[in-house]
């Protein structure tokens, strides 16, 4: 019993009482407003170093605990001062994907709490929010309110979810997948070809369709390809439509190839992982039309809706597809059987976080209209930068955007590796590369909230002066 009671005592040191918590939270917050303050000089990139290397030993924990002081000095040495910073204004890069205050208090409050949001009976509640705030986004993306639909933790998941229920509602039959035949461009993201994979369809034929000069879908081309496969004897299975290329920000003609998909009997899906949560915004809306006729779509809310990385968005409008290709019954969960459908019957995941609160916290908080104003701000930014690119001498600009991706170069390949070096050493803006036709092209992604028009100003000032010392120190 005394072993007991020693094993018992120090135990309970993981249940801070309401002193200890205060310091903790007073501590976490004092650590949060100092990276805040501070976050609109930070530069939008920092290299890895010896400094970072040193600050996470081998290994990396003790027996003995340590101070909260040393610890957060550690977190910020080891972890939060080098990499990517997508929290800043001037953070262009990839996709950005910022994260609002309201949704780390969210965040704060799910964790505290720890309500088990994959199945009805363990938070109804929880599993209820979660399924009104699905309906919501589906209805301002044209889809029924009975239509199946998860948060997960990215686009990723959501894009492996959406083809495991297009793969089973085409056959359940192994034998067929070789014939399931999948039509993409040459930018359609990666996570799609990954999934395919995943679900078994390795072997499936995929067609690349060609894509026009605004980097967008060639419908009459799928029209051809589609016949083509038909006639050959395979099965023209699925079609997918991007709502914002990670490339270009291109919109692929969605209606069109809602057309197509009917005629063909093909599921159409929509990757808006991205885009999708431009369906918010009156423009946005009116840009990706045709997103309502897919029979599935994906949106990343830690993309356009600006809360924390891990929070993706499936749509189906079967519902019971989605629940013929994932649910399962354990005995141990008998306890928890109910007619009201669970999370974890529309998703591989079981175990899950309440993470819906990261996302309905703020739009409660802030209301709805900041954001479709913040969204609407974004597209205007774009096609101002897209302008103003066009004035800097030798710049060359890709298409005005569907979006909020704007490409550009220089006369070669080399002057625009230089480019982006210098301006990356520089700070002003931080901006990633992509290589388009073969040819290195810069990418300025205008996707953060706190991207405002002085920022755009501030990269457009770093452009026209390094342009200049790229192309000077040329050979």
């Amino acid at each position: 019993m005394e072993e007991l009671l020693k094993l018992e005592a120090l135990a309970r040191t993981l249940e801070p009482d309401a002193s200890e918590r205060g310091r903790l939270i007073e501590a976490a917050i004092g650590y949060a407003e100092d990276f805040l303050v501070r976050l609109p000089e930070l530069p939008g990139y920092v290299e890895d170093d010896d400094r970072a290397l040193e600050a996470l030993p081998v290994p990396i924990v003790r027996e003995e605990p340590d101070g909260l002081t040393a610890t957060l000095e550690t977190l910020w040495e080891g972890v939060d001062r080098i990499g990517v910073n997508e929290m800043a204004g001037h953070f262009f890069g990839f996709i950005p994907g910022p994260s609002l205050y309201a949704s780390a208090v969210a965040d704060y409050l799910a964790t505290v709490t720890n309500r088990y949001a994959g199945v009805y009976f363990g938070s109804p509640g929880a599993v209820r929010l979660q399924r009104r705030l699905l309906e919501w986004l589906g209805a301002h993306s044209g889809y029924p309110a009975d239509a199946g639909g998860d948060f997960t933790s990215g686009g990723s998941t959501a894009n492996l979810i959406a083809i495991v229920t297009a793969r089973d509602a085409a056959t359940t039959d192994p034998a067929e997948y070789s014939r399931l035949t999948v039509y993409v461009t040459e930018h359609t993201h990666h996570s799609i070809h990954k999934a395919l994979r995943i679900a078994g369809l390795g072997r499936a034929p995929v067609r690349t369709v060609p894509v026009d000069e605004r980097f967008r879908m060639d419908t009459d081309s799928l029209e051809r390809q589609v016949a083509a496969d038909d006639a050959a004897g395979l099965r023209p299975w699925l079609v997918i439509g991007s709502a914002g290329t990670t490339d270009t920000g291109s919109i692929d003609p969605l209606a069109d190839i809602a057309e197509i998909a009917e005629r063909h009997d093909l599921w159409f899906h929509v990757d808006g992982a991205y885009g999708g949560a431009f369906v918010l915004c009156e423009e946005g809306r009116r840009r990706l039309a045709g997103i309502e006729r897919s029979h599935s779509l994906v949106m990343d809310p830690h993309k356009g809706m600006f809360v924390p990385h891990g929070t993706g968005v499936v749509l189906v409008k079967d519902r019971s597809a989605m629940a013929r290709s994932h649910g399962y019954r354990g005995a141990y969960m008998q306890d928890a059987d109910h007619d009201e459908p669970s999370p974890a019957d529309l998703s591989p995941e079981l175990s899950r976080p309440n993470r819906v609160l990261r996302v309905w916290l703020p739009l409660r908080l802030h209301g709805v209209a900041p954001f479709r104003a913040a969204l609407e701000e974004k597209l205007t930014l774009a096609r101002l930068l897209h302008q103003k690119l066009t004035e800097i001498p030798d710049v060359e600009v890709g298409p005005e955007p569907d979006l909020s991706v704007v490409t550009f170069w220089c006369s070669d390949d080399e002057a625009t590796r230089r480019l982006h070096h210098m301006l990356t050493a520089d700070g002003r803006a931080f901006l990633s590369s992509t290589s388009i036709a073969g040819r290195y092209t810069l990418r300025i992604a205008v996707l953060n909230a706190r991207t405002h028009l002085e920022h755009i100003e501030r990269a457009l000032d770093a452009i026209r002066e390094l342009t200049l010392l790229a192309l000077r120190n040329q050979g």
